[in-house]
């Protein structure tokens, strides 16, 4: 017996049964606030009936299961056999919004074009590195920032009880915002470190909590829920392939790429494992396939958490096995329509304390990547991030600026994220600023992450 036999990579072991089950259950409380987010801001933006939408939340817990154990176990040349957890990224969610308002392409044309983009970028994976000339830090910054800064509005108007509400603006909704934010600063001031990572989870159910002391949470949808339902494909109706859809959404698979591959190069020195260019590949191919799960399974395109990635340099605990308990959770919590019926009664102000946190939490990353940069020696990077984010910014200042637009292009010009994101890339290749420094996210910028610095790809 070879002592690589006997003595297996801790990467590679399992631990015992117990303790399995606690440190997956650790990942699952860590990423499931900003698991849960993405779904519900786009059923809140599209105006989708409460059943609607803890629907969403049961297929994002159920796709985010799917990839985790793509990532984890792997299969052939996809997953990149390490312990990290996947949710949905954050680059997706206004152009998501942008596709479904478009008149004949709703949720369905949002889940063509993940499925298209995904089946594109796969062969496309080698290619990665070489868009790091391209997807600069200046460019990514930028795209954090805009992203930040465009579901900022969702977070107030959720705050103030959610756009269109009788209550508006009332007391008790800036309590429940108020009382939510003060639980998230409480815990990550003066809890232990790893209640810390879910400060936005622990926000969130205190604030619920308090809503329903008040009387003023609606469980219509949780008693109507069936008690046990199958994710199936294709919820909503076949999927419908847009060209300027599927588009947006390469765009969109191509940032949360070159994002993932500083964080799972990361994660391989974290666990003591590096990652080859053969093990990128993989764990790349996997990003894509997550868009493509994602869209087969009526949710949106998937990425690694970066705040899960903290976990595990936290704990020590390296096996990939313990994601894959956690992934094996989120498949199961999935099954079950009034627990995601209970998170979609959740109160609008509620969310939007969380959001509040969340959203800014990605401008920042957005920020700190920008400062890499060195903005203050470059006169052209300077320009790049000033008209980017004037440019990203129009859809979200003014919803006419581009009425005059052929129809074919609004789910392009709709997106703030893309418009920016386009305008920082042309610009780059235009002006052609010196050399960045070396953009590598780190792994106590946690996200919710989303993780995703708060990474954006969740």
């Amino acid at each position: 017996m070879t002592s690589e036999t006997a003595y297996p990579h801790p990467v590679d072991a399992v631990p015992p049964a117990g303790a399995l089950g606690a440190l997956a259950l650790q990942h699952v409380l860590t990423m499931y606030a900003g698991a849960i987010t993405v779904p519900l801001i786009v059923a809140s933006a599209l105006k989708l009936s409460p059943e609607h939408a803890a629907y969403l939340v049961s297929a994002d817990l159920f796709a985010c299961g799917l990839v985790t154990l793509l990532q984890c176990l792997g299969v052939g040349p996809f997953g990149i056999r390490l312990p990290i957890m996947m949710g949905v990224t954050f680059v997706g969610v206004m152009p998501a919004i942008a596709i479904a308002g478009q008149p004949g392409l709703g949720l369905q044309g949002v889940y063509g074009a993940a499925i298209a983009a995904g089946l594109i970028i796969i062969p496309l994976v080698p290619f990665v590195g070489r868009l790091r000339s391209v997807l600069t830090p200046t460019v990514t910054g930028t795209a954090m920032l805009l992203i930040g800064l465009s579901l900022m509005g969702v977070a107030i108007d959720w705050a103030a009880g959610g756009q269109g509400a009788v209550d508006y603006g009332s007391p008790a909704n800036l309590l429940l915002a108020g009382i939510t934010v003060a639980t998230i600063l409480l815990v990550t001031r003066f809890a232990a470190s790893f209640l810390q990572n879910c400060a936005i989870l622990i926000g969130m159910a205190v604030g619920y909590a308090l809503a329903i002391t008040l009387g003023i949470v609606d469980f219509a949808a949780v008693g109507t829920a069936p008690a046990m339902q199958l994710v199936t494909p294709f919820h909503f109706g076949l999927p419908i392939f847009d060209l300027a859809a599927i588009a947006s959404m390469v765009i969109v698979l191509l940032i949360t790429l070159v994002e993932s591959s500083g964080m799972l190069m990361m994660l391989g020195d974290v666990v003591g494992r590096p990652v080859s260019t053969r093990d990128l590949s993989r764990g790349l191919r996997a990003d894509g396939m997550g868009a493509v799960i994602g869209g087969l399974f009526n949710s949106f395109p998937y990425t690694s958490y970066a705040q899960n990635i903290a976990l595990v340099s936290m704990t020590g605990v390296r096996s990939r096995f313990v994601c894959v308990g956690a992934a094996a959770i989120l498949l199961g919590l999935a099954l079950f329509p009034k627990l995601s019926a209970l998170v979609a009664a959740m109160p609008p102000s509620v969310l939007g304390g969380a959001a509040l946190v969340l959203f800014g939490m990605v401008a920042v990353s957005g920020i700190r990547s920008l400062a890499t940069t060195g903005l203050g020696s470059s006169r052209e990077n300077v320009l790049i991030v000033a008209v980017s984010l004037g440019v990203g910014l129009i859809p979200t200042m003014s919803d006419r600026f581009f009425s005059a637009a052929p129809v074919v292009l609004a789910p392009f010009l709709h997106s703030g994220v893309l418009l920016g994101i386009v305008t920082a890339i042309a610009l780059n290749l235009f002006l052609r600023p010196g050399k960045a420094a070396a953009h590598e996210p780190s792994i106590n910028n946690t996200t919710l992450s989303t993780a995703s610095p708060v990474h954006t790809g969740g």
